[in-house]
């Protein structure tokens, strides 16, 4: 299993987010700033930011982690289409229209705290997990 930190700036509605569009469960939300989400082999730590010790509390030097950016999960899913219509009927948002590249189809969309998670359909049986 791998875990990924997502900083986000609700726990509570990154929870709603993952869980209720995208297939994730939680495992554990022992306080307000942290939760642990799981899908499949996925591991999806949350932490909001200066939230107490752990992964959203401040750097030495009093920078705090935020959210965004564009490193991202990539989930893999079977029809993209199909999935591109739910989340813009759910009010996801969208960074991009669907691509095709060399080894599948993907879009990003924004969690609530604008971080981003990539939809993969692949077309080619090595892209596969």
């Amino acid at each position: 299993m791998a875990t990924v930190r997502y900083i986000v700036d609700d726990v509570d509605a990154a929870i709603a987010f993952y869980c209720g569009q995208l297939g994730f469960r939680e495992v554990m939300h022992p306080a307000p700033a942290f939760a642990m989400l799981v899908r499949d082999d996925l591991r999806l730590a949350l932490s909001s930011p200066g939230g107490g010790p752990g992964g959203g509390q401040a750097m030495p030097d009093g920078t705090l982690p935020r959210p965004g950016g564009w490193n991202r999960i990539s989930l893999q899913v079977a029809d993209l289409d199909a999935d591109v219509r739910r989340l813009r009927q759910a009010g996801v948002p969208f960074r991009n229209e669907p691509v095709t590249g060399v080894g599948g189809r993907q879009v990003i969309v924004d969690d609530p705290s604008g971080n981003a998670v990539e939809l993969f359909e692949p077309i080619l049986p090595e892209a596969r997990e």
